[in-house]
């Protein structure tokens, strides 16, 4: 029983931690806009067949 206790805070601390680190560098947005600007680059090279 002393064990599992011990996993189970031990795998709560280490969450915490990972989450606290990504909330404070904002790292989810910064991977985002990396995301956003590959995709941009992806469809701005497509030909377009609607011209206005």
């Amino acid at each position: 029983m002393k064990n599992v206790v011990k996993a189970v805070v031990k795998t709560l601390g280490i969450t915490t931690a990972v989450l606290f680190v990504v909330y404070f560098w904002n790292l989810d947005q910064k991977l985002m806009g990396w995301a956003y600007k590959q995709v941009n680059t992806m469809f701005d090279r497509k030909p377009v067949d609607i011209k206005f």
